[in-house]
């Protein structure tokens, strides 16, 4: 189960491979200014993770329009991501939780997934401007998406 409603949400720096090199996200670096949508995704280049990406890639100004900034966040490396965006024209920003750390803070660890290993359970917070969890879900596969249209209504909550 990931971490619960109401509490804070843990604070992380996390690598993303951009146009100027290697970049810092960190959560914390919203806090006061906007809001934030999580996006914990399994692995890049796989069908459900791109058709996921894709469409908020084309829904982005809805986040944007709610006061919040949308982050996705994968165990694949920040090159990796990288080249998955720019094959699949996805422009939300990646964040790399390569040594798996920022999964096990919001305990939404998917052991074992297809025999490769650990990745991150298909999963999506919002975090409000104080840092603090204002909805979480875990799918129930990782082929499930994550249900976007409460996640618009509770940004439309805090705006």
């Amino acid at each position: 189960m990931p971490i619960a409603t109401g509490s804070k949400a843990p604070d992380f720096t996390l690598k993303s491979k951009q146009a100027t090199g290697l970049v810092d996200v960190t959560l914390s670096a919203n806090f006061g200014q906007k809001n934030t949508v999580l996006l914990f995704f399994p692995l890049a280049f796989t069908s459900v993770c791109t058709k996921e990406m894709c469409d908020l890639t084309a829904g982005l100004s809805g986040y944007s329009d709610l006061g919040a900034s949308v982050i996705g966040i994968s165990v694949d490396s920040p090159f990796a991501q990288d080249a998955w965006a720019q094959k699949e024209k996805i422009t939300i920003t990646l964040a790399s939780d390569l040594n798996k750390e920022v999964i096990k803070k919001y305990e939404v660890v998917f052991p074992m997934l297809a025999g490769v290993g650990d990745t991150a359970a298909r999963s999506a917070f919002v975090i409000d401007k104080n840092g603090i969890v204002q909805y979480a879900e875990q799918t129930p596969t990782p082929k499930d998406l994550p249900n976007f249209e409460a996640i618009k209504a509770t940004l439309a909550t805090l705006k």
